[in-house]
């Protein structure tokens, strides 16, 4: 499944939160985020050059996570950056998590957002 295809749908709870096995499949197709113990979340960490480029890239993502309206958790330390997502909603992993992190991993990569060669 390429979650690049698709786009998050809003989820106001009522939905099943993605079972240990689905979210291991997130993981597959969404290298470089790991997984919490309780199969609730999935987080990645990245290291920019300094505090500038952090905010240059938290703010590319959220772009992205305005275009989805679906939110990553967001901590900065100085060059160091960690998003988590998870669905609030269901207190767990949904497909939309998969979506964003995937597009996030695609605007590292340049394939998607503005990112500069």
């Amino acid at each position: 499944m390429n979650f690049l295809q698709k786009h998050c749908v809003p989820c106001e709870g009522g939905v099943a939160r993605l079972t240990r096995e689905e979210a291991e499949y997130c993981l597959k197709e969404t290298p470089g985020w790991t997984l919490s113990e309780d199969a609730t979340k999935i987080t990645r960490q990245w290291k920019c050059a300094d505090f500038a480029e952090a905010m240059i890239f938290v703010n590319r993502v959220a772009e992205i996570a305005e275009e989805q309206d679906h939110h990553p958790d967001i901590l900065i330390q100085y060059s160091r950056v960690t998003l988590t997502l998870w669905t609030h909603a269901i207190g767990g992993l949904s497909e939309n998590d998969c979506i964003v992190a995937a597009y996030i991993n695609a605007l590292e990569q340049g394939k998607v957002g503005k990112v500069e060669a």
